[in-house]
Order: structure tokens, then C-alpha cells, then sequence
């Protein structure tokens, strides 16, 4: 064995062996695999391995593709073809008008990526799957390419190409420990030697907190038992003449394709069941749980409904073995929280599906520092400190229990909530608070009308729309608070923070006193990598002169890493986590300053206190930290309070506001006032796949500022000119606002893709962003929008269509 390697890849499923194959296509020869036992002696060698194009994101939709792409490749090797049913077709079951609605809308997303989907209705899936009933049956979504794979030989060809390209493949070899160096590389340590390296990562399957607990970390991986059976041969497939399509049922919680004469039937039972909680037998090794198939009994009845001919066949092979799910059922590919040079690709439910298109999106991160696509979809540091075993169970078991059921816009499933809560989650529960979820955080939605107030789900606007506009035109007229739970803010100190926040920040950061400013990090290719504000705090009986940088909730971890990640050894900066320390009140309206002055001491005038200044002060008694900044585009103010005394802050804002009639609002009329503001959201807007000139941040760019994390590539980007331009859209539809991934047409070509949209209650608009082809950019140009399977009229508009001269913030 090697003493010494580039890369060391723990694992040898179909994680493993994708990224070291995907590495060797990047360039990087000088690359291992090591493997406890066989290759794909865990949950890869008994897995159904469904390929399907289906995702619910581009990212999902283009990483499933290159999979496709690749294994149809691999099987067309002379050298060593294996065996994939390409092609075979897959349908999407429903039997409801939402879910044909939402197909309608993953259609459109999904023909941005070059992916042709089709809505079908309830005949044409029987004519296309003949041994279904139409039964409850609206129609399904058609995926032409859908098929399935051979787990061993897909793995072996991968291991094979990747050794042919120079890479070293070490089965047998158990690893034992792990030991990070001084420098930060990596030693690896097994039963056949110690071997050195720069990078790890970790593909461990099920046995993935194995290898992290070595790393001393904990990922939210939990293993759920997944049973499928295999059917005896079944004459009409036998004489079919084509191989059958593959089915996927939301209506009773199975899956089905053809093996042989025969079918293949899995199951998500809502009996459902955790495995490996308490440890994993070491002997466990191409190894399967007890049938048990008593369990499943409520799903095999609504499967032999839908497939009558399911009565008439016998079993003659039961397989119920582990598979790994987390939180949100995405899996964990990229960077891992807190460690240098370690990366993981695990909690792969559907890794044979989609595994070819993980390890090649890993691979571009480890050698290029990025992927093609931004990958936020799937990064690890997705989930910060809630994110322990329990829950993990909690979340694995909910979507188990939902496998093949989407979720709509606003539906937030309630295993594990109240993971993070602060002081005033139980007093806003009690004055009628609907919450998301934001990183963990509960965060109120908006106030229902009523208790029993429960819109449905669907991508229409829903029955909280006049809602939400009463809570926007409140805030635009008197005065509104919202508490924003979660918000990242870091403490940065030390005698060089501003030098150090210089270099990682695009434009000009802000050194005076008392003075707050909005910036962008790069990448190092020249992409928007991040948002924050900067706020500088004078020296006080709170401490030194310091730094709050703040950033979404989402980006805690992200953040972090990036920033620790560029600070110099000889630079005299620290950087402290408040995040769980302080939540934020939002005081927005134009009785704002009002409510302000009447329970906190001080000069809150416009010349005392302008936009974008900092002050610290006390709210009645409770001590808060006040910033002029504003979301919303009305005049407000963000103040931020320890959580010992959030409630006590929170009831003289109450106190002092009665007078002025305040109400309170949430999150979904900040998202509607944020659109019409031209105010841009992390991973939604702001993606690392545009550099900030495509994005409509050049503003905020000053390229003679001297050197930056991204300048020399930005250079070159701004030089070759724009890809793609974000643009404001005004959409020619009431019923419907553009979600995310949606496409936009000038004719028959797709010409951009829509990245967030909502009602704009305060200017009457159904308002959107999206990227666009730079020659639609230009404000009055007119495309369509596939919404939901219509094609609406949608047009290019001036950015900040409410108050665009921003007086109202400034007020």
C-alpha cells in the first residue's frame, strides 16, 4: 500500500467509487480507495437501483443527468459493458389536482437542464403500464429515460476506469483511526498501514459516523430498514414484447420495475423502521435485516389495488436491508462543518440513481474549489447544532413515510420542530403565530386569522394571500413587528479585522465607527460565494471597538468555514459565534421611529440616527444593539437583543407601540416587500453559478480597491462579458407567483430560469427574478413563463419597483 497519496477515499459503494473515478477525470491521478471488506458490500449491492431523471431542483435534475449520461457509457464499453435497462420510461403516479399542478411545475424546471418531461393522464399511464388500474388515478409524470442499473458491475466499471487513469484501489483494508495534522493534512490509519495524505472523505455508507466519530464529528445520517421483494414471472410481462415501465406511487407508498419476467416492489411503510441507533455489528457485511413483511402489509394492499396482477403472482425473494436518509432526504456532498481538507458523500438514499452525478460534483469541489452547479442543495453544512441523532431519526422517519411525496411551497412537516426556539416562540404561538422553519429555527410565517386557519397546499397563491397583504399594507402605513430568529452574526475582533474583511469582501468595507455596509465574498473564480453586513461597534462598557458581520440564518456554518479558512496566521483576528446568543427584532414602518423613541433613551432622530448606523442602547431595560437597516423598504430598524432579555424587549416594544397601533408580521410579507424592493436572497437569488456583474451587483464591486478573494477571475469574467443576466419579471398571471427552477421561453427555447417570485402587495405586482439569455435582459423585453404547464406573459422591469429612490428607508 501507498505511504503516501493525494486523496484518500473511505468507502467502496457507489459514493466512493464515483468520486475516485470523478477525481482521475479532473486531473488528479494520485488517488485511493480503501474498502473495509468488498466493493459494494454495503447498502450498494442490494439496492433496487432506480435511475431516474426526477428532481426537484436543477442541481438534482443536472447531476441526475450526468449519471444517466455516464452509465449509459459505461454500458456501452466494448471493454466491459454492463448492464443498464436505459430508457425503459418511469411515471409518477397522482391522484390529486395538486400534485398534477406541481408535476407541471418540475416539467418546467426540469426543461432548463435539457430534461423533457411529460404530464400524462390517467389513460395513458394504463396504456403505457398495462398492468395498472385507473382506478383514484388523475395521471402521472413521465420520465422517458428512466431505468435501472446493476449495482456490482456499475461500481467495478467505475473502480476499473479510475485505476486505468492512475488511481489505486485497496479492498480488505479496515481503517481504524483517523489523525489530522499539523498542517492540516491527513494521516489514515489501517490494518495494512498508515497512509499520508492531503484530503479525505469520507463514503461510508451506513457506517458513516464510524468514520466521523475518528474525524470527531457527527453527521445527520440515520439508516431507515427499505424492503423490496421479487415476483415470480408474470405472463403478461412475459409477452409483452418491451420491458415495463418503472411506477412510483405517492398514493400508496410503493415503487415497482421489471426484473426478468417479473417485478421488483418496494415499499414505505409507515410502520416504519430506524436501524444501526446504537451501532453497527463489525460482521455486518453483505448482509440483509430479517424479512419482515407483516410491516408493510397496509402499502402491499394499496399496491395490489393499483397492480391487480400482484395478486396473482408469487414472492420467491424478500431483501430488506438498510439505507441512509438525513434531514431534509438530500444527501451530504461537499466541505465537512469545521474540518480542513475533509469532505464527505454519504446519507446517498437513491445513491445508485444519482450517485455518478454526486461524485462528479465532489470532485470539481475537491480539485477546483467549486462545482459547475452551486451545490448548496446538498452541502453538509446545510444543518448547524440541531442536527443531532434524534432528530436526524425524527426527519429520516417523516421522509420515509413521504418518500415520493414533494413538498409544496409553505409546507412545513412537523416531525422535530421547536428544535430552536427562542423566549418568544411560545408568546407568539399565543397571539396566533404561524411558523416556518429556517435553519432549524422556528420563525413566524405570518398571524393566522383564526386557530383552525389552514391554507391548502398547492403552487396557487393560497387562502393566506389576503393575509399577508393586510400585514404588508400595515407595516407601509403605521408600524410592524417581526422577530427574526436565527440570523448568522459573528463577532469579529482583533487589530487587523478590517484588513482581513477587506481582502475577503468584493467592494468597499467600511471602517468607521458606528457605520454599517452591505458587501459580497467571491470565490476564488470570481462567483458570488456569500452576502453580509458589516456593522462597527464602538468601544463601549460591552467591549472593545468590534465587528458584527451578519448574514442569512442558513449560512452559520458555510460562513464560518469560509472565513476561518482565509485568515493568515500572522493577522491579529478572532471570530466568535453569537448566533444562538441574540435574536432580532424588527421594527419597520413609518410610526417606526416613534415606537423606537418611546421606550429606549436616546436622540432617534434622522440627523442623531440615520440609515445605515449602529448605536447601542437599552429597550426599556433590556440591552439591544439598534442598526438602521431595512428588508422590507420601509423605514426600520433592526434590533438586536440577548435572549435572557429578548422577552422583556419584546414587551416594551409592545408597551410603547400600543399607542401607534403596531402589529405584528413574518416572514412571508418580508418576502413579498423584499422582491419589490429589488432585495436579493442567499441561495435563491445570489448563487455561486453568477459572478456579482450577472447578478446586478456591480455597485457593490470596486475593482481598484486592490487584491480580493475572486479579483483576478472577475477580471476575466467581466472582460469575456455576461452568461446570463438577473433580471425583475412583472408576470402576466393572478392565480399563481413563479416558483423557484421555473423556465422562461421565447418560443420553443428556454432563455432563463426564474430563482424566486411572489405577489408584490404594495405595488400590485406579480413579481419575479430570474436569469436570463443577456439579450432579453433589457427593461420591456417580453417573454413567457412556463407556470405550472401554462405559458403566461412575463416582462423585464426596472429593479425596486416600490420606492425606487429608496426615500422611504432613508425617511
Amino acid at each position: 500500500m501507498k505511504s503516501r497519496t493525494k486523496v484518500v477515499v473511505i468507502g467502496g459503494g457507489i459514493a466512493g467509487c464515483s468520486t475516485l473515478y470523478h477525481l482521475t477525470q479532473e486531473g488528479w491521478s494520485d488517488v485511493v480507495l480503501i474498502e473495509r471488506n468488498e466493493l459494494t458490500s454495503g447498502t450498494t449491492w442490494h439496492s433496487a437501483a432506480q435511475v431516474t431523471n426526477f428532481g426537484m431542483t436543477q442541481t438534482m435534475v443536472g447531476l441526475k443527468t450526468h449519471s444517466i449520461n455516464l452509465y449509459k457509457e459505461l454500458a456501452e464499453d466494448p471493454e466491459y459493458p454492463i448492464n443498464y435497462h436505459h430508457g425503459d420510461g418511469g411515471m409518477r403516479l397522482a391522484n390529486t389536482s395538486e400534485q398534477i399542478q406541481a408535476y407541471r411545475h418540475f416539467t418546467s424546471m426540469a426543461r432548463g437542464m435539457d430534461v423533457h418531461f411529460e404530464v400524462i393522464d390517467a389513460e395513458e399511464c394504463a396504456r403505457r403500464h398495462p398492468l395498472i388500474s385507473t382506478d383514484n388515478l388523475l395521471g402521472g409524470l413521465w420520465d422517458p429515460l428512466d431505468g435501472d442499473i446493476d449495482p456490482a458491475q456499475l461500481c467495478q466499471a467505475l473502480a476499473r476506469r479510475a485505476r486505468a487513469a492512475g488511481a489505486e484501489v485497496y479492498r480488505n483494508t479496515p481503517v481504524n483511526a483517523l489523525t489530522q495534522n499539523k498542517d492540516d493534512t491527513w494521516t489514515v490509519h489501517t490494518d495494512q498501514g498508515d497512509i499520508d495524505c492531503d484530503i479525505v472523505v469520507n463514503a461510508c455508507g451506513y457506517r458513516v459516523n464510524e468514520v466521523g466519530a475518528m474525524m470527531g464529528v457527527h453527521h445527520p445520517v440515520a439508516s431507515m430498514e427499505h424492503q423490496y421483494f421479487l415476483t415470480e414471472e408474470i405472463p403478461a410481462i412475459r409477452d409483452a414484447g418491451h420491458r415495463m415501465p418503472l411506477i412510483r406511487c405517492p398514493i400508496s407508498d410503493y415503487y415497482c420495475r421489471q426484473e426478468k419476467n417479473g417485478l421488483l416492489v418496494g415499499f414505505y411503510e409507515q410502520d416504519c423502521k430506524t436501524w444501526g441507533m446504537d451501532g453497527i455489528d463489525p460482521n455486518f457485511v453483505n448482509a440483509l435485516c430479517p424479512d419482515d413483511l407483516d410491516r408493510v402489509m397496509d402499502v402491499l394492499e394499496g399496491a395490489f389495488e393499483r397492480m391487480p396482477a400482484l395478486r396473482e403472482t408469487g414472492i420467491h425473494t424478500v431483501v430488506n436491508g438498510p439505507i441512509t436518509y438525513t434531514i431534509d432526504g438530500a444527501p451530504l456532498v461537499g466541505p465537512i462543518p469545521g474540518k480542513r481538507n475533509a469532505f464527505c458523500i454519504i446519507g446517498l438514499r437513491a445513491g445508485l440513481g444519482e450517485g455518478g452525478g454526486h461524485g462528479w460534483l465532489l470532485a470539481q469541489q475537491i480539485v477546483h474549489g467549486e462545482a459547475c452547479y452551486d451545490t448548496w442543495v446538498i452541502d453538509p453544512r446545510r444543518f448547524t447544532t440541531h442536527a443531532n441523532v434524534e432528530l436526524t431519526a425524527l426527519k429520516a422517519i417523516e421522509d420515509y413515510q413521504n418518500e415520493f411525496r414533494f413538498h409544496f411551497p409553505h409546507e412545513h412537516r412537523p416531525a422535530a420542530r421547536l428544535a430552536k426556539t427562542t423566549p418568544l416562540t411560545p408568546v407568539l404561538a399565543a397571539e396566533g403565530a404561524e411558523f416556518t422553519v429556517v435553519s432549524g429555527w422556528e420563525r413566524v410565517d405570518y398571524i393566522k386569522p383564526a386557530p383552525d386557519f389552514h391554507p391548502t397546499l398547492s403552487f396557487d397563491f393560497d387562502e393566506a394571500f389576503d393575509v399577508i397583504g393586510a400585514e404588508v399594507a400595515h407595516v407601509a402605513s403605521k408600524v410592524g413587528l417581526c422577530e427574526v430568529s436565527g440570523f448568522n452574526r459573528f463577532e469579529i475582533t482583533g487589530a487587523d479585522r478590517h484588513d482581513f474583511l477587506d481582502r475577503m469582501f468584493c467592494g468597499k468595507v467600511t471602517r468607521r465607527a458606528g457605520r454599517i455596509g452591505l458587501g459580497y465574498l467571491l470565490n476564488h473564480h470570481g462567483m458570488v460565494k456569500g452576502e453580509a453586513t458589516i456593522a462597527n461597534l464602538p468601544a463601549s462598557d460591552r467591549g472593545s471597538e468590534r465587528v458584527w458581520y451578519g448574514s442569512a440564518a442558513a449560512s452559520e456554518f458555510h460562513d464560518m468555514d469560509w472565513l476561518q479558512s482565509h485568515m493568515r496566521g500572522d493577522e491579529d483576528v478572532q471570530i466568535r459565534s453569537l448566533t444562538a446568543d441574540q435574536t432580532i427584532l424588527v421594527l419597520a414602518g413609518p410610526h417606526a421611529r416613534n415606537v423606537l423613541a418611546a421606550c429606549a433613551r436616546g436622540d432617534w432622530s434622522k440627523a442623531a440616527f440615520p440609515w445605515l448606523t449602529v448605536r447601542e442602547c437599552f429597550i426599556g431595560y433590556a440591552p439591544a444593539t439598534v442598526m438602521g437597516v431595512s428588508f422590507s423598504g420601509e423605514h426600520a430598524y433592526e434590533i438586536h437583543v440577548p435572549n435572557a432579555s429578548l422577552y422583556a424587549a419584546y414587551l416594551a416594544l409592545r408597551q410603547a407601540g400600543a399607542g401607534h397601533d403596531l402589529k405584528l408580521f413574518g416572514a412571508r410579507a418580508v418576502e413579498s416587500m423584499r422582491l419589490e424592493k429589488g432585495f436579493l436572497h442567499w441561495k435563491a437569488d445570489l448563487l455561486t453559478e453568477f459572478d456579482p456583474f450577472e447578478t446586478g451587483l456591480g455597485r457593490f464591486v470596486k475593482l481598484d480597491k486592490g487584491d480580493f478573494i475572486g479579483r483576478t477571475a472577475l477580471l476575466q469574467r467581466q472582460a469575456e462579458g455576461p452568461r446570463k443576466q438577473l433580471v425583475t419579471l412583472k408576470i402576466d398571471a393572478t392565480n399563481a407567483p413563479a416558483h423557484g427552477g421555473a423556465s422562461l421561453m421565447q418560443g420553443a427555447q428556454v432563455v432563463g430560469t426564474v430563482t424566486s417570485g411572489d405577489w408584490g402587495h404594495r405595488v400590485g405586482l406579480n413579481l419575479a427574478y430570474a436569469f436570463v439569455t443577456p439579450q432579453y435582459a433589457e427593461t420591456g423585453s417580453r417573454l413567457q413563463l412556463d407556470l405550472c404547464g401554462e405559458l403566461v406573459g412575463a416582462e423585464v422591469i426596472a429593479p425596486s419597483p416600490y420606492d425606487p429612490d429608496y426615500t422611504r428607508m432613508r425617511s
